[in-house]
């Protein structure tokens, strides 16, 4: 087991110490304050790439400085030159996440022998090790397979098993992949000694992608507990002559007590006994970082779980996650001595402003440059015109176009598709939720489309996940408890007061789901009934007030067919009566599908909003909250809501206030 000594370099310290080395590549002071019996090793860690190579908006089709592999390629290689040792990971989450991806999966497929482009950048970068994100099984098992056969490192994963059956023992377990592998490689001490290393890397999905990818894995795959797979086999890491356990987790960072099945379980996992470091993710979130200040458990500063050190290195290449470990010789093996860790970003940010710190590397661009050209080509495919502005600036505050296109979509394909069946004639209602709403995307992360041609990048970006379609049958009391639960996403108001916060911002918003087909009005003076989990934590407390259907008060007696998708269906979001017991349809076809569909179907779609949820007025009261600059062309014509702008924001965004 390894110890692990107090260790307060400052980075001060260190530009200085590195100052003093007169390298060309200036080395990290562990490396310069080595000696004979002591080695720095640097860890290094991509995660949550979401196909991300090129720093290449293809939604906006122009480039961007805040993402790409091939700009974080040119930190990998620069930390690399300032140690003596070094290893590189990637945390998951790689194969899917922008339109490259679709174009690859959906447009050009996976033959046997195929590269998958984000696999052809990684393999320039000669990864050590890697794990598997819940998105690497959107498309498949069998797309999967075909793309990590062309993967020059090896893939790891504990907890993830090949066929429904878990054994009583996560040894016994036939997993789909190795559960671990013991890389051996040679490290050069202070002295200039070189020595024989075993570093164990071993990987961990969260246990949900058995809901969220249910279609793909229900009876070919089964997901384990993540601590409970590392219980089981970082002892026999150890008993193989593991010198060092480094832990590939997929799966972010909850102080929470631990609970079986946790989807945010690396805190916990670090506490497992021979686990030297943790590699985190999943919450695109970056660590050490003040997002994680004060929790038990956690040095945010010191980048810490339970005193040993992590790191999570954003998201889309933003970040480089780096864990800095100063070794000894113990015996013939190795143990950790000192440690530091650290996420260096790729640009920097001043208000609006974005700086890119480092350029891309030309070899990476080159072993993705056919694929990104023939992803444009894909995502400048016209597919039909919208008469109205199609925009997610106010889709938090109001009835929105880019939701509610999405609404009719599904409204349209599941009336088709129940047809003949025992549900057609029942009322069908739609749920859909803003994808892109701001938030950690950062103030450019918002669905803008013109008035004119609709592409296929405009669907990616009105739908950004490749979701199925679903369909629940639900009584109107489920319907309204599905939208209390949505409705946690504001923060409660007290009348009479002005300029109060309005939106939770660890309530992702993706999770705030409209339903059409219905009205309704939110009461922001009451508590709200669940927390951003969807626990219930006020049972008396009713944010919907006048609730109608057809015009009348709705009957929560009566049936209704709410369309929806596979996420949702599956109990993604923890939504009330929302489980698989009340799916009545199962569509083979993805949202976005059905959405270009419809656009097709249509010719011209007119997306404007019907303003069917709003606001309840309350008196002499505002509330204020942020969204991009791009907003202000459309404020004015924003429906159901008094909204006004109210200066400059944080981090880029522009502030808006509302009279309730």
């Amino acid at each position: 087991m390894s110890t692990f000594k107090d260790f307060s370099l400052s980075r001060r310290t260190l530009l200085l110490g590195t100052a003093a080395t007169g390298f060309t590549a200036v080395l990290h002071p562990y490396s310069v304050l080595a000696k004979e019996g002591t080695a720095h090793l640097r860890l290094m860690e991509t995660t949550d790439l979401h196909v991300h190579v090129f720093p290449y908006d293809y939604y906006s089709d122009k480039p961007v400085d805040t993402a790409g592999l091939a700009r974080t390629a040119t930190l990998i290689r620069q930390i690399r030159d300032e140690a003596t040792n070094s290893v590189l990971v990637d945390n998951g989450d790689f194969l899917q996440g922008n339109p490259m991806g679709d174009y690859i999966a959906y447009e050009r497929g996976m033959k046997e022998g195929d590269l998958h482009p984000v696999i052809k950048g990684m393999n320039v970068l000669d990864f050590d090790a890697a794990t598997l994100g819940n998105h690497e099984f959107n498309y498949g098992l069998d797309f999967l397979t075909k793309v990590l056969a062309g993967a020059e490192f090896p893939v790891v994963c504990a907890n993830l098993v090949n066929g429904s059956a878990l054994a009583s023992n996560p040894r016994d377990d036939t997993l789909f992949l190795k559960p671990y592998v013991i890389v051996e490689k040679e490290v050069t001490d202070g002295a200039g000694k070189s020595y024989p290393i075993k570093i164990g890397f071993i990987g961990f999905v969260p246990p949900q992608i058995m809901n969220w990818d249910r279609r793909h894995l229900e009876g070919n795959a089964n997901a384990r507990d993540i601590v409970a797979a590392a219980r089981a086999f970082v002892p026999e890491m150890r008993e193989q002559g593991c010198d060092l356990v480094i832990a590939l987790s997929h799966s972010g960072i909850d102080a929470t007590d631990y609970s079986d099945g946790m989807e945010n379980a690396s805190l916990h996992l670090a506490a497992v006994d021979g686990i030297d470091a943790v590699f985190t993710g999943h919450q695109h979130l970056v660590f050490p970082g003040a997002q994680y200040e004060g929790l038990p458990g956690i040095d945010s500063e010191k980048g810490t779980l339970f005193g040993k050190p992590a790191a999570m290195g954003g998201f889309w290449g933003s970040h480089l996650g780096v864990i800095d470990l100063m070794i000894e010789r113990d015996g013939n093996g190795w143990r950790v001595a000192n440690f530091m860790t650290e996420a260096r970003p790729i640009y920097e940010k001043d208000g609006r402003t974005v700086t890119p710190l480092v350029e891309s590397q030309e070899d990476v661009l080159d072993a993705v440059r056919e694929d990104h050209e023939a992803t444009l080509a894909y995502v400048r495919r016209p597919v039909g015109k919208t008469s109205a502005p199609l925009h997610s600036y106010f889709a938090l505050v109001a009835d929105d176009p880019s939701v509610q296109i999405v609404s009719k979509a599904q409204i349209w394909y599941i009336d088709q598709m129940l047809k003949g069946t025992e549900w057609e004639g029942l009322p069908i209602l739609s749920a859909a939720a803003p994808f892109k709403a701001g938030g950690r995307g950062g103030p450019d992360y918002y669905t803008d489309v013109p008035v004119g041609d609709v592409a296929i990048k405009n669907v990616a970006d009105l739908y950004l996940y490749p979701n199925t379609v679903r369909a629940v049958a639900v009584k109107g009391s489920t319907v309204k408890e599905w939208l209390e639960r949505s409705a946690g996403i504001f923060l409660q108001v007290e009348p009479g007061k002005t300029d109060q916060p309005l939106i939770n911002p660890e309530f992702p918003s993706y999770n705030f789901d409209v339903i059409d087909g219905i009205t309704y009005e939110i009461d922001l003076t009451q508590p709200s009934k669940y927390d951003a989990k969807g626990e219930l934590i006020n049972p008396d407390a009713s944010r919907i007030v006048t609730l109608e259907f057809d015009g009348k008060p709705l009957d929560f007696d009566q049936t209704f067919i709410v369309a929806t998708n596979n996420y949702r269906a599956g109990g993604g979001g923890n939504f009330p009566g929302v489980t698989d017991d009340v799916v009545v349809f199962v569509g083979p076809d993805t949202n976005r599908d059905v959405l270009v569909r419809y656009i097709v179907d249509q010719g011209t779609i007119n997306p404007s909003a019907d303003a069917n949820w709003k606001f309840k007025p309350v008196p002499e009261t505002t509330v204020l909250f942020e969204t991009g600059p791009g907003g202000t062309e459309h404020a004015a014509s924003v429906e159901g809501v008094r909204i006004e702008p109210a200066g400059d924001g944080a981090e880029g965004f522009a502030r808006y206030r509302i009279t309730l």
